[in-house]
């Protein structure tokens, strides 16, 4: 068995390496968690901006730009909004949920079409021969090369690739806009406009001041929200966004005048972002 001294000595050596080695051996894994989170990090950061493959063509407008009979309900604002840079969806129209969303679409014809592509908004509903997307005439030419447009519209139809992106609209504030279709004062529907940042309009109430509380809009077409025999005075509205901030309720006291007036916009003091 040799000296009972001896051996508590080289157990104790044995046991002060163990120890070393066991630390390095943590120092070891922690360095290799960093540089596994190091790389994970920029792979995570661009899966968030990849883009999804698809097809685009484009619609007949004798202007070239939007149209304001849109399905989304916009109207005029559906024809000029991002300078008449807009688009019809199928995939993408979500019951009406996707009107007003902004995206960055890029055709794949190398020798015609820029690296950029061009950025549209959401007006209208449309599908035909696989596409995702049909173009306004101005947003389609505009995926062009200088002096390449005329050739891009003899395809008719291309493959692209597209990705959601924020809005942003210079000098805007929210708009609430009261539908041609509304009758003062027996029936009120509405519109929201210029919605920035990357956010969806789910739902619209408003408040009765009678039963003091508030009151679901039924969503009647595309972006459009109605209700019948609204209430007198002016009208405060909220609604429910969802965008990078999670589900979120926005109030909008006195959004619309007691006086309102079909087809007119009433510009708010908000800010979506």
């Amino acid at each position: 068995m040799g000296n009972p001294s001896h051996n508590l000595l080289l157990f104790l050596f044995l046991l002060r390496i163990a120890n070393k080695d066991f630390h390095i051996l943590q120092m070891g894994l922690y360095q290799y968690y960093l540089l596994s989170v190091m790389l994970l990090l920029p792979a995570l950061c661009y899966s968030h901006y990849t883009s999804t493959y698809s097809r685009a063509t484009y619609y007949g407008s004798p202007d070239s730009l939007g149209t304001p009979t849109g399905a989304c309900g916009f109207g005029e604002y559906g024809r000029t909004v991002n300078d008449a840079n807009v688009a019809g969806v199928s995939r993408l129209w979500k019951n009406g949920t996707g009107c007003g969303a902004c995206y960055q679409v890029r055709c794949k014809v190398p020798q015609l079409c820029t690296d950029y592509g061009v950025y549209v908004v959401v007006t209208d509903y449309g599908e035909g021969d696989k596409t995702d997307f049909i173009l306004s005439p101005r947003a389609y030419g505009r995926m062009a090369l200088p002096d390449k447009s005329a050739e891009l519209y003899s395809y008719g139809v291309v493959n692209v690739e597209f990705r959601r992106v924020p809005c942003w609209y210079k000098g805007y504030n929210l708009q609430f806009k009261v539908h041609e279709n509304s009758r003062y004062p027996h029936y009120l529907a509405i519109a929201i406009l210029y919605v920035a940042g990357q956010n969806d309009v789910l739902a619209v109430e408003i408040w009765q001041e009678d039963y003091q509380e508030w009151v679901a809009m039924r969503r009647a077409f595309g972006a459009v929200f109605d209700i019948s025999s609204p209430p007198e005075g002016a009208i405060s509205l909220r609604f429910q966004v969802s965008g990078s901030a999670g589900l979120t309720w926005v109030v909008a006291n006195n959004a619309i005048p007691s006086d309102w007036k079909a087809g007119v916009a009433y510009e708010s003091e908000i800010q979506l972002k």
